[in-house]
C-alpha cells in the first residue's frame, strides 16, 4: 500500500478538522505534484490578511473558463467553510481531490466535468478557532467561527458584498458561471436519524427547462445514489411546527444566500447540511459521498443538463416578465417518507417547566407533509434598459464584478423614462450591518429626466437579466435599495419655516382649487389631521412646487421602449 501524498489530522483523529494553513498546505502539495491537471491560485483579497483561493481540477489540462465551456465541459463549483464552525466540507473536499489525483482510474468521471473549489471561503472565521461557539454540535474538537473578521455572516452577503470575501467571490463566480454549485454546511434544529439533509435551489427560481431537470431528474437520482451509499438523505428539516412530524417546507433562497445568488445565473445550487448531532467523521464522509455522487451524476447526465441550461439562459435573455418575490402556497403539498425519533417532553432541570427532548430508542417512519410549492408574489416587466447615474459607484462596482454588460452615455440626454417614487417601507434593525428595508411599496411615474455624460446604461438583453432586475428593482427582497445603498434619497434636504410658508401655502391653494377641495375633504374625514396645523402645511408643501422633486425618487431610470442613445463602451470614457 503506497503512502498517500499527505495525511490530514482527521485520518489519525476522526474528531479533528484541518486549520486554514493546513488546508492551504494540502492544496499547495497537490498543485506541485500534479501541475498538468491541478492548479491553485490566489484570486483576490478577503477581510483577513490572506487571499481567497481557487483550485481547479481539469483532466484536459485546460484552465480557462471560456475554453472549457467551448469544449462542452460542465463546471462544478464547490464552496467550503463559509461557516467555518461547520467544517466537514473543507476536509471532505481535500480527501475527494486527493483521491481523484492519486487514483487515475477515477478520472474517467471527470472527462467532461471540471472541478472548481474554494478551499476555505471565510478565511477570517477559519482563523478564529475555538471549541465552544457551536454549542449544539458534536465535534470536531476545535473549529472556526461563523462570522468573519468584520463579524459578517457571509451567507447573507452575496448581493450586498460588504466583505472583501464576497467582492472577490462575485468576480470568481462570474468568471466560471458554473452549471452546478455546492456550498457545504452543517445544520441546526431537530434530532432525527439522517446524517445528510439537503437544500436545493427552489426549482421555480430557475427557468423552466432547468428547474424541471433539477426537480424531476437530478434530485431523485441524487437521493437514490446517496441511499445506495448508505447515506440516506432528507430535505433540510425546517417546517411549520416545533418537530418534524408536522411537516417540512422548502427554502426560498433569496440572492443574499449562496444558492439564491447562484440561481440568478441559472446555476443549480445545493446546500448539503449534515446533521449537527452526528459524529464529525460521519458528517465528513457523507459530505464526501454527496460530492462524489454529484460528480457521478454529471458524468452520466452532463449533456442533458447542458441542453436544459442553454435553454434556460436563452429564456432569461428574452423573457419580459420577472418574478421579484415568491410566497409559499400552503394549499399545495407533497409528502416525504420521513424517519424520525419520538419527540417527548419532561420537566426542565433549569426552569422546572416542560422541555422538549427526542427519544432515540423510539423511532417512527411515516409520510409527512412537504410544502415545496412557491408561487409568484411580486412580478415586474423588465424595461428595455436601466440608466444608472454615475454617482452611484457602489452599484456600478457590483455590476462590474459580476460582468454585467454596460455602456455609458457619451453626452447629456433628456429622456422620457419611468422612475419609482418610494412610498413606504419597513426596517429590520441591526441586521448584518444594515437597517434592511422590506415591504417596500413604490409608485411608477413617468419623468423627463436629464441624464449626464458618463451615466451607465444597462440593456436587458443579456444572460445577466435576473441579477440586473432583482438588484435594481427597489421593491425586490434583495435589491440594493433594500440593503441601504440608496438611502440618501430618503432624507429631505430642504424644508420650510411654518410662519413663512403659511402665506405661500394659502396663495397656492387659491390658485389650485382642486387641491384645496382635497385638503378640506381630508380634514372633514380625519379629525386628528384637522387638529394638526403642521401636518396640514406639510401636506400642502408636498403638493407644491417648493417640495424637492428628488425626495424619495429612486434615481435609476427605466427606459421602457427601444431608444437611440449616444453610447460608448465603459473603457472609452
Amino acid at each position: 500500500m503506497t503512502e498517500p501524498l499527505f495525511r490530514i489530522p482527521f485520518e489519525t483523529n476522526p474528531n479533528q478538522t484541518v486549520t486554514y494553513h493546513e488546508a492551504i498546505a494540502c492544496y499547495e502539495k497537490m498543485a506541485k505534484a500534479f501541475p498538468r491537471i491541478f492548479r491553485l491560485q490566489a484570486e483576490g483579497t478577503t477581510d483577513s490578511p490572506y487571499p481567497l483561493h481557487t483550485a481547479i481540477l481539469s483532466t484536459s489540462g485546460v484552465f480557462e473558463a471560456d475554453r472549457l465551456r467551448g469544449a462542452g465541459k460542465r463546471i462544478l463549483f464547490i464552496n467550503n467553510g463559509i461557516h467555518p464552525g461547520e467544517p466537514e466540507g473543507i476536509d471532505a473536499t481535500i480527501l475527494l481531490l486527493r483521491d481523484f489525483l492519486t487514483q487515475p482510474e477515477r478520472q474517467r468521471l471527470l472527462e467532461n466535468t471540471v472541478l472548481v473549489v474554494v478551499p476555505v471561503y471565510n478565511v477570517d472565521g477559519c482563523l478564529r478557532r475555538g471549541a465552544f461557539s457551536r454549542v449544539n454540535q458534536n465535534g470536531p474538537e476545535a473549529y472556526g467561527f461563523r462570522g468573519n473578521d468584520r463579524n459578517y455572516d457571509l451567507n447573507r452577503d452575496f448581493i450586498k458584498c460588504d466583505s472583501r470575501n464576497a467582492q472577490t467571490f462575485n468576480k470568481i463566480f462570474s468568471y466560471w458561471r458554473p452549471d452546478v454549485f455546492v456550498d457545504t454546511h452543517t445544520s441546526n434544529g431537530a434530532d432525527y436519524p439522517y446524517t445528510m439533509t439537503l437544500i436545493a435551489t427552489q426549482h421555480n427560481k430557475l427557468e423552466a427547462p432547468l428547474g424541471e431537470f433539477l426537480q424531476k431528474t437530478m434530485l431523485p437520482d441524487l437521493y437514490a445514489r446517496m441511499a445506495r451509499r448508505g447515506w440516506e438523505m432528507c430535505p433540510y428539516v425546517d417546517g411549520p411546527g416545533e418537530t418534524p412530524e408536522q411537516g417540512l417546507w422548502g427554502f426560498c433562497d433569496y440572492g443574499r444566500f449562496s444558492t439564491g445568488y447562484a440561481a440568478m445565473w441559472n446555476s443549480i445550487g445545493f446546500m448539503p447540511e449534515t446533521h449537527m448531532l452526528k459524529p464529525f467523521a460521519d458528517r465528513l464522509r457523507s459530505t464526501q459521498a454527496f460530492l462524489e455522487e454529484t460528480i457521478g451524476f454529471l458524468h452520466e447526465h452532463g449533456d442533458v443538463l447542458a441542453k436544459a441550461r442553454a435553454e434556460a439562459l436563452e429564456r432569461t435573455l428574452n423573457k419580459k416578465e420577472f418574478v421579484l418575490d415568491w410566497r409559499m402556497d400552503r394549499t399545495q403539498r407533497d409528502s416525504f417518507r420521513f424517519k424520525g425519533y419520538a419527540a417527548k417532553y419532561k420537566p426542565s432541570e433549569v426552569s422546572g417547566l416542560p422541555r422538549l427532548y427526542y427519544d432515540r430508542s423510539e423511532t417512527w417512519e411515516r409520510d409527512i407533509p412537504y410544502y415545496n410549492t412557491f408561487v409568484p408574489a411580486l412580478t415586474v416587466t423588465k424595461p428595455w434598459a436601466y440608466i444608472i447615474p454615475q454617482a452611484w459607484e457602489n452599484v456600478i462596482g457590483r455590476l462590474k464584478w459580476n460582468k454585467v454588460q454596460m455602456e455609458r452615455l457619451s453626452e447629456d440626454v433628456l429622456l422620457d423614462v419611468e422612475m419609482y417614487r418610494i412610498d413606504s417601507f419597513r426596517n429590520r434593525n441591526e441586521w448584518e450591518g444594515h437597517y434592511y428595508h422590506h415591504n417596500v411599496r413604490v409608485t411608477a411615474q413617468k419623468h423627463q429626466h436629464l441624464f449626464r455624460k458618463g451615466d451607465y446604461v444597462v440593456l436587458t438583453n443579456q444572460p445577466s437579466n435576473r441579477y440586473i432586475v432583482e438588484t435594481l428593482e427597489p421593491h425586490a427582497p434583495d435589491a440594493w435599495f433594500a440593503w441601504n445603498f440608496f438611502d440618501p434619497i430618503l432624507m429631505q434636504k430642504e424644508y420650510f419655516s411654518a410662519y413663512v410658508f403659511e402665506d405661500l401655502a394659502a396663495d397656492f391653494l387659491r390658485q389650485n382649487p382642486a387641491i384645496r377641495a382635497e385638503l378640506e375633504e381630508l380634514k372633514k374625514n380625519d379629525p386628528e389631521f384637522a387638529a394638526d396645523a403642521r401636518k396640514q402645511l406639510d401636506w400642502v408643501y408636498r403638493r407644491s412646487p417648493w417640495y424637492e422633486p428628488t425626495h424619495r425618487l429612486y434615481p435609476v431610470g427605466r427606459v421602457l421602449q427601444p431608444t437611440t442613445l449616444p453610447l460608448v463602451p465603459p473603457d472609452k470614457m
